[in-house]
């Protein structure tokens, strides 16, 4: 699909990842709403970035773990730009969640945002997609989908259903929506990383070191405009995975 004249619906598309991949995709000529929760300046300061390549841009507030708030931000961009024809589900959110738990807060919210949210976007835009009888659907999960990590047991879980639903909607869509995920390496630190950690992240990787937003946008762009894949997950994380091999076998 060529993204060029198409409408892109990013979630927690303002800041961070989501702010890199909504600008490629303005970039490349899609015009782009941009959903943020809590974000409202970001939002703005990036809608108003994308306009500059020459596109529409649309900011909506949304939970996306609302059903309800879902349907009317698919609603708000059906009436702007006619529908959405890509949609990425990038919106998570970071907090450890230890295991066991005494309050099961911190897990019903991180995984209402992964599976839910992502679940209410694509069953909210889907119709439109196939109406049409073309779609691209870019799910982002990261190495967590394949291996624990401590602490971080709703977010493992919710990356990894993700996976599940990415192979499960590009069988359910076929042959008119392509589904696809990309996993990021280390790209950004989160708040929590120190210049020890940092180091330590990029040493794991084979490239030794970090990766930027933009790589993970270039993929993006990869699964929108590659026609005969879909139902496949690009890791993009400078050979991480495979880090450890670096140093010894077995």
């Amino acid at each position: 699909m060529d993204p060029k004249g198409k409408t892109a619906l990013i979630t927690g598309g303002a800041v961070r990842v989501g702010k890199a991949i909504t600008l490629a995709l303005a970039e490349a000529g899609a015009n782009v709403v941009v959903n943020y929760n809590r974000s409202a300046g970001p939002a703005r300061e990036t809608t108003a970035a994308a306009r500059a390549f020459g596109v529409g841009a649309l900011a909506v507030q949304s939970d996306i773990g609302d059903q309800q708030q879902v349907a009317a931000m698919a609603a708000a961009a059906k009436t702007e730009f006619g529908g959405v024809d890509i949609l990425v589900n990038n919106a998570s959110l970071w907090m450890k969640t230890p295991f066991p738990a005494d309050n099961l807060d911190a897990w019903q919210s991180v995984t209402n945002i992964l599976i839910n949210g992502s679940f209410y976007c694509a069953n909210a835009v889907a119709p439109l997609m196939l109406a049409k009888g073309e779609g691209a659907i870019v799910n982002i999960i990261d190495l967590s989908a394949y291996e624990p990590w401590p602490d971080y047991i709703a977010h493992s879980t919710g990356k990894a259903a993700l996976l599940a639903m990415t192979r499960q909607l590009a069988l359910e869509l076929a042959p008119a929506v392509r589904v696809n995920a990309v996993a990021p390496g280390p790209v950004l630190p989160p708040p929590d990383f120190d210049d020890a950690m940092i180091a330590r992240s990029a040493d794991k990787t084979l490239l030794n070191r970090w990766g930027t937003p933009e790589d993970i946008a270039e993929a993006v762009l990869f699964f929108v405009k590659a026609g005969y894949v879909t139902g496949e997950a690009l890791a993009v994380d400078g050979g991480q995975r495979f880090g450890h091999r670096k140093y010894e076998h077995g």
